[in-house]
């Protein structure tokens, strides 16, 4: 499930110029030009031309595989549209670039398409996930033998199963896909897919600390990242059934004057919070990142750093995910129930849930069995070299994310949430159904909505955090999976959904 990436690290989506919505989260586009000497149209032919494209492609996926930075950087140099807006300095293309292969490992090109004016169009697929890939290079209309940018998105692959496999089929297909992720050090973290809330298959791979050698267990408490605004909007509209707001609600009912700016509190109601249609951006913004991270525990000590925001756009006309929107939603729940809302969340979401070991801990305190965050950053004569989160996230989650949790309870939260347990049956139709009249076609209250409908649930994603629950809407399966490494779920949640969608239709009955 696509999610609004809390940093720029994740490259399992997409790549491209140009912002496009999906699910939980615009993918991550990523402007891949250049700089480079003006060259006129008629000085080369079109790159995009037959064999002279695929030529152009197979050697740009070559320099990415070498690895080889100076190669690359020539390259980018000569073949990459480097001035007009949106230009990036070159070495950030080259970074990206890179960040491509240490993410997918060696492309194998399968096929490429030249048959579109100004598109090269590549099937690739990654040796490292097996995951399949379109990668397509988008030339400047101006000067076609330069590369605007490059697209890098999910391909369905070739050989996808065209019916689901019966569940001991489902259970042996992913735990080889898993067991292997794990050996090639893709994957660190647990897995739970769960028929009926029954596990079907649970397991845990890596190591929930490397300095100590602690393994990951399938009890281990993972970062949330996101996947905390599944629980806000729950808690949202536990307060709409009992009548202490409503989703039309601005937010001056719930704010004073000079909490915000004054068109945010007269414009913005609660169902633009919910929806990421407010027009509000993201608090993880540089003067966040110059302080400590012990400044921000509760709701009230983040409120000021978003007094001044202004809306980007007239809420309920664009979706633009926001983590701001999600915080205020936070603020929000606070006045109308009379908790603070951690307390809020732990007693009316987590407790009836019987969601044991999920909280917002401060990790300046002793929390028992919580993973730590790693990056991959290669590898040298000793084997490969980590980085970890802890300076780098937040000391306390909160209404946006950033919370723990474990593959277990977040199975809890999917049966609690199904059985009404939480909300009614309405409600929970109301979170996980598409908000197109608020410009969000697929994103609910808090959910996503993926693959027509069929997949609800939430995803998130910083450095070393990578965690997903799938819901599959109208049956009986769930899906967690918790990683504490920045790509790990990904491939799994791919690969599972390529298992349990096959031969199935593409939208879900209500």
């Amino acid at each position: 499930m696509v999610e609004q990436l809390d940093h720029p690290r994740r490259l399992t989506r997409s790549f491209a110029e140009t912002p496009s919505m999906r699910s939980v989260a615009p993918i991550l586009l990523l402007a891949l030009a250049a700089h480079a000497s003006p060259v006129t149209a008629s000085a080369q032919p079109s790159t995009a031309s037959g064999p002279v494209g695929e030529r152009t492609l197979r050697e740009l996926v070559r320099l990415m595989n070498a690895g080889d930075r100076t190669a690359l950087r020539r390259f980018v140099d000569d073949r990459f549209v480097g001035d007009g807006p949106g230009a990036l300095p070159p070495e950030q293309r080259v970074e990206r670039l890179s960040d491509l292969h240490a993410a997918f490992g060696e492309l194998d090109v399968r096929s490429v398409d030249t048959s579109k004016p100004r598109e090269i169009a590549g099937l690739v697929q990654s040796t490292r996930t097996e995951t399949w890939r379109s990668m397509t290079l988008m030339l400047d209309e101006a000067r076609p033998d330069r590369i605007l940018r490059v697209r890098f998105a999910p391909a369905r692959a070739p050989d996808a199963p065209t019916r689901r496999p019966s569940d001991a089929e489902l259970v042996a297909q992913l735990r080889a896909y898993v067991e292997r992720m794990a050996k090639r050090d893709v994957f660190s973290g647990a897995v739970l897919l769960a028929k009926k809330g029954v596990p079907l298959y649970q397991a845990a791979f890596g190591e929930a600390n490397k300095d100590f050698g602690v393994p990951n267990t399938p009890d281990t408490k993972f970062n949330l990242g996101s996947m905390n605004k599944m629980f806000t909007a729950v808690a949202a509209m536990q307060l709409v059934e009992a009548g202490k707001l409503s989703l039309d609600d601005t937010l001056g009912k719930f704010l004073p004057a000079g909490a915000m700016k004054p068109d945010v509190l007269s414009k913005v109601r609660v169902k633009h919070l919910l929806s990421h249609t407010s027009g509000l951006g993201s608090y993880f913004t540089p003067e966040w990142d110059r302080q400590s991270r012990a400044l921000w525990r509760s709701v009230n000590d983040w409120m000021p750093l978003i007094k001044d925001d202004s809306l980007q756009f007239e809420p309920g006309t664009r979706w633009s995910y926001s983590n701001t929107g999600m915080l205020v939603m936070g603020k929000v729940i606070e006045v109308a129930s009379g908790q603070d809302y951690f307390t809020y969340v732990r007693e009316h979401v987590a407790k009836p849930a019987g969601m044991t070991s999920t909280d917002a801990y401060e990790l300046d305190r002793v929390n028992r069995n919580l993973a730590v965050g790693y990056e991959r950053e290669g590898e040298d004569a000793n084997g490969p070299i980590y980085r970890n989160n802890i300076f780098q996230h937040v000391i306390r989650g909160g209404p946006a994310g950033g919370g723990y949790s474990t593959v277990g309870d977040l199975t809890r939260f999917a049966e609690a949430l199904k059985a009404g347990k939480l909300v009614s049956q309405a409600s929970v139709r109301l979170l996980t159904t598409p908000k197109p009249e608020l410009a969000s076609p697929e994103y609910g209250f808090g959910f996503g909505v993926e693959e027509g409908g069929r997949v609800v649930g939430h995803s998130g994603g910083f450095n070393g955090i990578n965690s997903q629950l799938d819901i599959y809407v109208g049956e009986d399966y769930s899906l967690a999976v918790m990683s504490n490494y920045g790509d790990g779920a990904q491939p799994i949640i791919e690969k599972a959904r390529s298992l349990m969608l096959a031969g199935q239709g593409r939208t879900a009955s209500r």
